[in-house]
Formats: C-alpha cells, structure tokens, sequence
C-alpha cells in the first residue's frame, strides 16, 4: 500500500491529496514508486521525474504513476509532458475527479484556445448513445440477443397453439432486431475509436502547412500542450491533424507525441 501526497504548487491553488493502493507491481516497482514519491515531497521533482519514467520503462502502468509523473513535470513547468501525462492517466482511470482538475489546471497554461465544434440534432443523439457504452459492451449485448433470437425462434417452431407461436415469433424477431442495432453500434464505436489519435504538441511553437511540405504556406501556428488529432500520416515526417474547432493542417511529425 502505497499514498500519493501533492505538494502545494506556485501556479495552481492546490493539488487535491489523494490517497491509492499501487496496483500490483513487482517488488522493484513498488519500491521505486515510493522512491518517487519520496523525492517528489523533497522537491526533487528531476529525480522523481527520471524515477517513475523509470517504472514506465518496465512496462508497468497505472494512473497512479502517470498522476504523478505529470505532477513532478508541472512542478518543473514543463507544460506539454504534464498535460500527456495527465491525459495517459486519463486514458486508464477516465472518471477521476482529480485527475480531471489537475489536467485541467495544466491546460490552462497552455497559450492556445480553440472553441469545440459543437454536435448538434440527431448526430449528437446517436454519437451519445454509441459512446454510452464500451464497445466490448456493445458486443456482447449483440451476442446475447442473437443467441435469445435463437431460442426463441425455436421455441416458436417447436410451440402448440397460435397464441404461444405468436408471441414467440414476435419476441424472437424482437431479439433479432436488438441484436442487429448492438451490432451497428458496436461496429460505430469501433470506428468512433479508431478515429480517435490523439497527440499533444511537444515544440515550443510549430508551423501548421497546408501542405506536408517545408514549401507550402503556413496555415497557423500551434504551441506547446496543445491536444491535436492526427487523421492522417505521411512520410512518416509529417501528420495531418484536425484541432477541435474543425481547422486542419500539416505538422512535423517530431513536434507531437501521439497518446
């Protein structure tokens, strides 16, 4: 058992304590957590830094090391390897509060400011209800109806009287019809996923091209932290991305980390 103690910092009215069990690591990542830990309530925030990249480098993850990694890099105001950090804890732990206000305290340090095109009519409606669940989810409420389908159909075909087949073969084709919409929503949220390539910008200031030429024009420019998404690969040198009021461009590639 292991406790994560956030310091106050200069820029931020605080960083919310919080107290988590360590998922379970090996001995030696354990203890280089708590290493980590140690050095970052000293104000070492370098060596924690080197400390917990180190635990990463295991292949050992968990929002815990990610929460405060990002931490010791906003310490050392490091904008955009905080803000991806913060994000990666995200990705694993999406629902928590504090990792949520500390992203959002690091993004407020950030020079750029994009309004989010809004969804509007129906495509909101449908775009909710696919991300209303995850698509193993999805999936499996796709089999499970199919195979009530299944036996209801047979149930029908081996029924006595009108009655009793009639309402089994409406249930079945019920079952068939929910089946069919799981299946169309789990294979939207398929694509809604492979669509989403997140990246922050890592440069303290890149051109945007039109482009993914040094010779085309420069659309604008972005800055450090800025979260894009990449749509589109060329080269393996540059990265097309689209920002979330709907401009797109032409990015190095080195002056991005995918998440």
């Amino acid at each position: 058992m292991s406790k994560r103690n956030i310091n106050v910092g200069n820029r931020i009215v605080c960083f919310i304590l919080i107290t988590a069990a360590l998922p379970s690591y090996g001995q030696t990542g354990m203890e280089l957590f708590k290493d980590g830990n140690t050095l970052y309530n000293e104000t070492n925030y370098t060596e924690a830094i080197e400390v917990y990249q180190s635990i990463i480098a295991q292949d050992e993850h968990s929002p815990e090391v990610y929460f405060n990694l990002a931490n010791a890099y906003y310490k050392t105001n490091q904008i955009a390897p905080s803000i991806f950090y913060y994000e990666k804890a995200l990705q694993l732990a999406p629902n928590d509060e504090d990792i949520q206000n500390n992203l959002a305290f690091a993004q407020n340090m950030t020079i750029d400011a994009f309004e989010v095109l809004p969804e509007v009519g129906l495509s909101r409606v449908y775009r909710n209800v696919v991300n209303g669940l995850s698509f193993d989810i999805w999936a499996g409420l796709s089999v499970g109806f199919m195979i009530l389908f299944v036996l209801l159909f047979l149930s029908y075909y081996f029924a006595h009287g009108s009655n009793k087949k009639r309402f089994m073969f409406l249930t079945s084709f019920v079952s068939l019809f929910f089946g069919l919409f799981a299946l169309t929503l789990a294979f939207q949220k398929f694509e809604y996923m492979e669509q989403d390539n997140p990246a922050i910008v890592f440069a303290t200031e890149t051109e945007v091209r039109t482009d993914p030429n040094l010779r085309s024009e420069t659309a604008f420019n972005l800055h450090e932290g800025t979260k894009v998404q990449i749509i589109e690969e060329y080269d393996d040198n540059w990265s097309k991305i689209k920002l979330s009021d709907g401009k797109t461009g032409w990015i190095s590639s080195q002056d991005i980390k995918e998440l």
